[in-house]
């Protein structure tokens, strides 16, 4: 499929989304769109029409509020209509503005209180070893997130049971809600905390390009030493909107006005169109 065409229709979906509402968490959701379009359109053994199909493949966001780039996909694969992204964290919607599984077809962990979303994707990856399904659990946790002492308790039970039906990623891209990750709490150097607690790690330089993440989940899944992988995306936070990835730090929970909504949808209709034209 064309990754690049996907990704910029994806996007779009989640700037209609937040400007609808006005307000959002535009620029963590906007760094992990390629990772979700590589992992639905390729790798992920699901079911649309059977959301809660036994063994199937399972993603818990464990940065929850990253929910738009997630309704933004499952939509497009049709777990529920168009018009729900209308209603995002509206009065009586079914798309709040963190990951729930009671309310949104396709989203298998309720998520948001950073840290235990990553826990969840651990016991749920036990419990398929335990089944014998055959399952992969993927899991997304972000760079400031990574600074939660949990994330690194369940770190230690996934090598230690040797998970290696647990893929997981860090979205890296250096910022969180009000500052530079390394200003708070540098993570760095992260790849060596992962592999000091008995992961396989593999980097990609650059975790917006489709094809890369392709490679790295590939390569996880080939790792003969029954461990856990961490896959480190060092990303752009609101990567492929210019006024949103020029924000940087105020690009976390961000304003979205009626103007910016429609520069912004123009600005990525103009990109498709240039695209297709080619």
């Amino acid at each position: 499929m064309d990754y690049t065409k996907k990704c910029l229709e994806i996007r779009r979906d989640i700037l209609f989304e937040i400007g609808t509402l006005g307000v959002g968490h535009i620029g963590g959701s906007f760094s992990i769109v390629e990772l979700l379009v590589v992992l639905y359109y390729k790798h992920m053994n699901i079911n649309p029409q059977d959301p809660n199909m036994i063994a199937r493949d399972r993603l818990i966001v464990s940065k929850g509020h990253s929910g738009p780039a997630v309704y933004a996909v499952l939509c497009d694969k049709k777990y529920f209509p168009k018009d729900w992204l209308s209603t995002l964290n509206k009065p009586g919607t079914n798309l709040p503005s963190h990951c729930d599984m009671n309310r949104t077809p396709g989203i298998d962990m309720t998520t948001g209180s950073l840290g235990q979303g990553f826990s969840c994707a651990v016991g749920i990856a036990k419990a398929s070893k335990l089944k014998q399904d055959g399952a992969y659990i993927y899991t997304i946790i972000g760079d400031g997130e990574s600074q939660e002492g949990q994330i690194w308790e369940a770190a230690m039970f996934a090598s230690q049971h040797k998970l290696n039906n647990l893929i997981a990623f860090t979205d890296n891209n250096k910022l969180q809600l009000d500052n530079y990750t390394d200003e708070i709490c540098s993570i760095e150097p992260i790849d060596k905390k992962w592999e000091s607690f008995n992961w396989n790690v593999v980097r990609v330089k650059n975790g917006n390009n489709c094809e890369e993440i392709d490679k790295a989940i590939i390569k996880a899944k080939n790792f003969d030493n029954n461990l856990p992988t961490m896959i480190i995306l060092d990303t752009i936070k609101g990567h492929g909107l210019s006024f949103v990835e020029n924000s940087k730090v105020n690009n976390h929970s961000m304003n979205i006005t009626p103007d910016m909504l429609e520069s912004g949808l123009k600005e990525l209709s103009e990109m498709l169109s240039t695209m297709e034209a080619k």
